[in-house]
């Protein structure tokens, strides 16, 4: 298990606002207005023949998108959308934001970020809204910011506050679960309703679709999970905790033998599980204690090889989502209890937010090098053997 440093490093960084949510930017899906225009005039001048691709942008460009604030009131702290920029070569995250969208009075609490580019949602205490990719994107700058869309969300204006956004793999639906209990899920983009239960939960807290998009499991405050068919919009598990189990997050993954599995992080008097079950049989597979505190936030990385925990203490652990067993942890990553965590869309970062105002990118360990140390191991007893044998040979050993 390896151990890394908290606070005070380059991939740390204080923006000044409460962060409650943080997401990765699909940036190479995003379509710019330039790329558009260019895209049309090489159609007119090529008279539809095929031409050569654009040359891609040379460096990589990794965002992050924060969302949080201080709320309603005078207390002086902004609400605000958070663009920053991280650096995997150097490990660094921007001092600065790149871009920040102030939101007035009205708190920015959880989003979704569509994953082909087209924008991202965010709940406020009232309704959500759609905000829209802005920047430019050429050989010669690398701009991007974030600007409220002239679309509006109508369908979810003034249903309150929404806890829970998720939009599934594919983009083509985009789930909302609301404290009220209410749990609608949309047709995107034509926002055509196609699941609206008023009473899915007494609160719903947390929502996931599964990897095909046919499945959406969802958790309230208190009872069980419930996993939802999107083919009938129906009910069809409803899965239990035990003894003194409280559901917190859930995810869905892939294991390595492709059988699904769904992962449920727990809360218990004796601190943080992690519940798994079959998503064939919707029977639960095991449970295991991973922490002595509480999880605050749960995810899993896109390649469904790594599961990441955000404890009340501001710690992180990274853990191997078949063995359970924590890769990396992180003691004191934030000074504050933990409300946020996000793969890259790679795997190879881990975003993590805090209500102490703080965002850190923390690098997954290249399991490589455990390759190249095994290399080195055999590489050494070739020539111990070798050694061995010409000793014998000469007569120094017997």
């Amino acid at each position: 298990m390896r151990k890394s440093k908290g606070p005070d490093s380059p991939n740390f960084q204080k923006y000044g606002v409460p962060f409650y949510s943080a997401a990765w930017v699909p940036y190479k899906s995003i379509k710019f207005d330039q790329e558009e225009d260019r895209e049309q005039s090489t159609d007119e001048v090529s008279g539809g023949h095929e031409s050569s691709p654009a040359p891609e942008p040379s460096a990589a460009q990794d965002y992050v998108v924060l969302a949080g604030g201080g709320g309603e009131g005078r207390s002086g702290i902004p609400n605000a959308v958070v663009l920053s920029r991280f650096d995997f070569a150097s490990n660094v995250l921007s001092d600065q934001p790149v871009a920040k969208l102030g939101t007035g009075s009205d708190l920015p609490y959880r989003m979704a970020v569509h994953p082909g580019g087209d924008g991202l949602v965010c709940s406020f205490p009232k309704s959500c809204r759609w905000y829209e990719w802005d920047g430019e994107k050429s050989e010669e700058a690398h701009k991007l910011c974030l600007k409220l869309s002239d679309n509006v969300l109508t369908q979810l204006e003034g249903v309150g506050q929404q806890l829970a956004l998720a939009f599934n793999n594919e983009g083509s639906a985009l789930a909302a679960g609301g404290e009220d209990g209410n749990l609608r899920v949309f047709m995107w983009p034509s926002m055509e309703i196609v699941l609206n239960e008023a009473n899915a939960h007494t609160t719903v807290k947390d929502l996931d679709f599964s990897p095909d998009g046919k499945y959406l499991v969802s958790l309230g405050n208190r009872g069980p999970a419930r996993v939802w068919d999107m083919t009938s919009s129906t009910v069809v598990a409803s899965l239990s905790k035990e003894n003194d189990e409280v559901f917190s997050s859930c995810r869905f993954s892939e294991s390595n033998d492709t059988n699904r599995v769904l992962y449920i992080a727990a809360v218990t008097g004796r601190g943080g599980s992690i519940v798994t079950w079959n998503t064939t049989t919707w029977k639960r597979m095991g449970s295991k204690p991973v922490v002595r505190d509480t999880i605050s936030a749960f995810n899993i990385s896109p390649d469904g090889k790594l599961l990441a925990c955000g404890t009340t203490q501001g710690d992180i652990l990274i853990l191997n989502s078949t063995s359970m067993r924590v890769q990396t942890i992180v003691r004191k990553a934030h000074l504050g209890f933990v409300t946020a965590l996000a793969f890259s869309h790679d795997s190879r970062g881990l975003a993590s937010v805090s209500l102490d105002s703080s965002a850190r990118v923390t690098l997954i360990e290249d399991k490589k090098n455990t390759g190249g140390l095994s290399l080195w191991v055999i590489v050494f007893f070739i020539l111990l053997a070798i050694a061995v044998y010409f000793m014998k040979k000469e007569g120094i050993l017997s």
